[in-house]
């Protein structure tokens, strides 16, 4: 046999192991990339579920997509799910829908939502120092506030509060200081508080209380139709960037200031802690640093907001802006101090939160005396003074 007919003769079997080989080669490559997709899935820690497609569901005390308070749990549910590319997915409800403004807490703590947003301070029937995760009159400013979680050892006792909850709190937001709130009858002085109801939530109710006045818990979607039919004379709510938006200068006359009650009053954005200790690792810091990120970024845009808000309330709707009377600003703190003395006495836990905000509080009243407070009065003296906005 000639070695051209001997070549034509094995051509067809070299042609078909070859083919073989690549369907072999094909079908490993495959089976490789399918290993390797179920890898990077990955199973949530301790619990072998799957992290793909988790979805969480959050609730909040606020109406859906309200400015500031309710587009800030948006703005978490939207960055984690941006930075988890997609593996966390958080659908935000907003009050009554899902659960009532205050059943957010019992929520989060049953697993009935995995988060939720709103304010510690609603808790304190539960926790009598939960205000103190907020804010207490007379206390801490925003600044202050996140130094004393962040850096004096505020966080861990917040999470002390809340563990025999279930619940893994995070500071998620600030409005700053807030207004002293909408009434519909001018004060002159502390006579003219006594027996005024007033919506004022947390420890700052009972400070009223104490002064003279009587305090009701109302959640926000209430306050429009509570002072318009006379359930309540006054309501503190946020600041001008909110209160408009809710329409309360429809209904209230007077705007006093300077805020008492609520000088640096951080949110929370609370999960319950079945559902995060399930997330990786990864997905945990994302969902801390997250909340972490809305915390200053709500505070940011309230400081931009509020002044262009009170400017349309004076000069576009007519608000009377009043300065809150002496006599009353010192009733409230005499006030202050006789509750706080009271809870302290009555619950160990809370004293200890009030010793160390106090000591806290101590150190950073006197740095900024020399800082943030002797910078904006000399600022004052330099400086034009700017447009008066009080009539």
């Amino acid at each position: 046999m000639t070695a051209g007919r001997a070549e034509l003769r094995y051509s067809p079997l070299i042609i078909l192991g070859l083919l073989a080989t690549l369907v072999l080669v094909c079908a490993l490559w495959a089976m490789d990339r399918s290993r390797a997709g179920n890898d990077s899935q990955g199973t949530a820690q301790g619990t072998g579920a799957s992290v793909e497609g988790i979805r969480w569901k959050m609730v909040t005390t606020w109406p859906k997509n309200f400015p500031g308070l309710g587009r800030g749990a948006e703005t978490f549910a939207r960055t984690v799910g941006e930075m988890s590319g997609g593996r966390l997915v958080i659908d935000v409800y907003g009050a009554g829908e899902i659960v009532p403004a205050f059943g957010v807490f019992d929520a989060v703590s049953q697993n009935v939502a995995q988060a939720g947003h709103g304010a510690s301070y609603y808790w304190k029937g539960k926790i009598p120092a939960a205000a103190f995760f907020t804010a207490v009159p007379f206390g801490f400013t925003a600044t202050e506030q996140n130094a004393w979680l962040h850096y004096g050892g505020g966080l861990e006792l917040w999470r002390e509060a809340y563990a025999p909850f279930n619940i893994i709190p995070f500071a998620g937001g600030n409005s700053g200081v807030q207004m002293a709130g909408w009434f519909n009858r001018e004060l002159n002085s502390v006579e003219d508080i006594k027996g005024l109801k007033m919506r004022v939530p947390g420890l700052a109710g009972e400070v009223w209380t104490a002064a003279g006045g009587t305090a009701v818990t109302l959640p926000g979607s209430e306050l429009y139709t509570s002072l318009q039919t006379g359930v309540i004379d006054a309501t503190e709510w946020v600041g001008p960037y909110n209160d408009i938006a809710l329409g309360l200068h429809q209904v209230a006359k007077y705007y006093y200031y300077p805020g008492w009650q609520e000088p640096g009053p951080t949110l929370e954005t609370i999960v319950n802690k079945q559902a995060f200790e399930a997330l990786p690792a990864d997905l945990q810091a994302i969902v801390t640093q997250a909340s972490r990120a809305m915390n200053q970024d709500m505070l940011d845009e309230y400081t931009a907001r509020n002044n262009a808000a009170l400017r349309e309330l004076v000069e576009v709707h007519g608000v009377q802006l009043r300065r809150l009377p002496d006599d009353v600003y010192q009733a409230l703190a005499d006030g202050y101090r006789e509750v706080l003395a009271k809870q302290v006495a009555a619950d160990p836990f809370l004293a200890k939160v009030q010793q160390s905000v106090e000591k806290f509080y101590g150190s950073v009243r006197a740095y900024h005396n020399i800082s943030e407070r002797a910078y904006m009065n000399a600022r004052e003296k330099v400086l034009p003074p700017p447009s008066p906005l009080e009539q």
